[in-house]
């Protein structure tokens, strides 16, 4: 309680000491400078214009800083590429009327660099938008310098991030060398309005990744754009004669978020997490190898979920394929064979629609550099057709039909979401395709019969099989029954009595006829006398 009180009291005599000479807290005039380790703050306490050092490192630098949190976060830096030596740096305005950062000896080391009309009437304000602003009392106190119009690696709101077409001004994020050293470094980030605007990072001013077209709502090739609200951001890209740019503004209880280019090359968003007591990093731009622009080269296709991650557009191949072997994809990728409307053009049977066709891809981030049409979704096909030069078409609400020619690069298979593209090849390469189906299909129902056949015939010949295995059973189970029966009468046989010649004789009446009783096959038959 002891502690805020004090502060109250300090900031009520400061206040009264600034208001007997007529001076802000938030502002710096002629007769009015910062010396380290002195700051300014702007009007409700968000910002702070003042001279701090970063860990490991004794330099000293002039910036503007968030006051109100308890991690040092630096937004905007007046003398990155010429440090402070020392503790002796000084901040004021000049007799010229521009700001200047002075050492010990009173050597420029940074300077606002404007011409000034009226130079002692000149004030430079720290607004709660973290926007330093030079100004003087003429042509209605418009500014002459804005931080906002020279940022370092961070974008705040109601920062634009564009290029006045005019001027041929360019504002645009730089990034740091390293997290301890704020001079340039490698990355840089723009609004590029192309044929159709996005926003881009260079890297040594070389394309290093691209947000894919805009459609008026989002960047069509960034996936969480697709899904998570983003209704701050607005672009301004109407007329390619005036200034276009991009911009963003949240409401009050959104002030602690902001977006940085680190010294990686990543875009980021910060959002100040009061539980944990520090910044949260959220939606990088580059989640992935495949975010690195034209990593697969011209007609490449980058797809994070397969090793390798690049690989040719179907009816291409690799245009080095000992480069590719080795992972180096940056060679690209060329045709197997010529556009119908190309051989139609070289054999003199004009250009025509010959018999290419065009493939289905879907969910992607369509290629860079397209041309933008105001036909309908229906026609676009018809007018990449009619068009020998053009090699694919895609078609978005916001942004109508999307036609290519030339090289097709930077091409990415999205997780989700995306864009349908549609790559123009010869119907013969459609047809290799088709032709494998057919193949594969054949060849599995021909597999299908032969399996079949084999096991009917396999079938047929156990039943077969079986059915002589039955029937021998069935004879040797007949001669046994008749070998039981043979047996039987045998053992029937030894049982009657045996007579011999005269015994029969005596019992016939010496064979007379009339003991005959009638003739068998075996010969006569005569009664016994005799014999019971």
């Amino acid at each position: 309680m002891g502690k805020t009180i004090s502060c109250s009291v300090l900031l009520g005599l400061v206040s009264c000491f600034c208001l007997q000479f007529g001076t802000a807290l938030d502002t710096i005039t002629p007769s009015k400078s910062i010396k380290d380790p002195e700051f300014i703050i702007s009007q409700n306490g968000i910002f702070r214009l003042g001279f701090f050092s970063l860990a490991n490192s004794s330099n000293r630098y002039l910036g503007i800083l968030y006051h109100q949190i308890s991690v040092q976060t630096v937004v905007w830096v007046a003398n990155r590429n010429r440090p402070l030596k020392d503790s002796s740096g000084i901040l004021n305005i000049s007799d010229d009327g521009n700001l200047v950062v002075l050492n010990g000896k009173t050597e420029i080391l940074w300077s606002s660099n404007v011409t000034n009309t009226a130079p002692n009437a000149t004030t430079a304000q720290l607004s709660d938008l973290g926007n330093l602003v030079l100004s003087n009392g003429d042509d209605a106190g418009s500014s002459l310098w804005e931080s906002f119009q020279h940022p370092c690696n961070v974008f705040l709101q109601t920062m634009k991030i564009g290029v006045d077409i005019k001027t041929g001004r360019k504002v645009e994020l730089k990034s740091w060398k390293s997290i301890d050293d704020p001079s340039d470094g490698n990355f840089s980030l723009g609004f590029e309005h192309f044929n159709i605007p996005e926003l881009v990072i260079r890297k040594d001013n070389q394309l290093y990744f691209r947000t894919g077209p805009w459609n008026g709502n989002i960047f069509i090739g960034i996936v969480y754009m697709y899904t998570v609200n983003f209704d701050g951001f607005d672009v301004v890209a109407d007329n390619p004669q005036q200034p276009y740019y991009i911009t963003y503004e949240y409401s009050n209880d959104f002030r602690l978020i902001y977006y940085e280019l680190d010294s990686q090359g990543k875009f980021i968003e910060r959002r100040w997490d009061a539980d944990k007591g520090n910044w949260i990093n959220r939606y990088p731009s580059h989640e992935s190898d495949c975010d690195v622009y034209g990593i697969c080269g011209a007609f490449g296709i980058c797809d994070s979920s397969k090793r390798p991650i690049c690989s040719c557009l179907k009816g291409f191949k690799p245009r080095n394929a000992e480069e590719w072997s080795r992972g180096n994809w940056s060679s690209g990728c060329f045709r197997n064979t010529p556009l119908q409307c190309q051989r139609d053009n070289n054999n003199g049977s004009g250009a025509g629609q010959g018999d290419d066709e065009f493939l289905e891809m879907q969910m992607m981030k369509v290629p860079t550099f397209p041309y933008r049409s105001l036909i309908v979704n229906g026609d676009c096909k018809d007018e990449c057709m009619k068009n020998c030069s053009c090699v694919a078409y895609a078609y978005d609400d916001g942004i109508g039909c999307m036609l290519w020619s030339g090289d097709l690069v930077d091409v990415k298979k999205l997780s989700s979401l995306g864009v349908d593209l549609y790559i123009r090849l010869p119907s013969s390469e459609l047809d290799k395709g088709k032709s494998r189906k057919v193949i594969v299909i054949t060849t599995a129902i021909a597999g299908i019969v032969v399996i079949t056949i084999s096991a009917l015939f396999l079938w047929c010949r156990m039943a077969k099989h079986k059915g002589r295995n039955k029937k021998q059973k069935e004879v040797k189970h007949q001669i046994c029954s008749e070998n039981i029966g043979e047996n039987s009468i045998g053992v029937k046989l030894q049982q009657l009595p045996i007579f011999n010649f005269e015994e029969l004789a005596t019992a016939t009446n010496n064979f007379n006829h009339a003991e005959k009783l009638g003739q068998g096959g075996f010969g006569p038959v005569y009664k016994m006398m005799g014999r019971k």
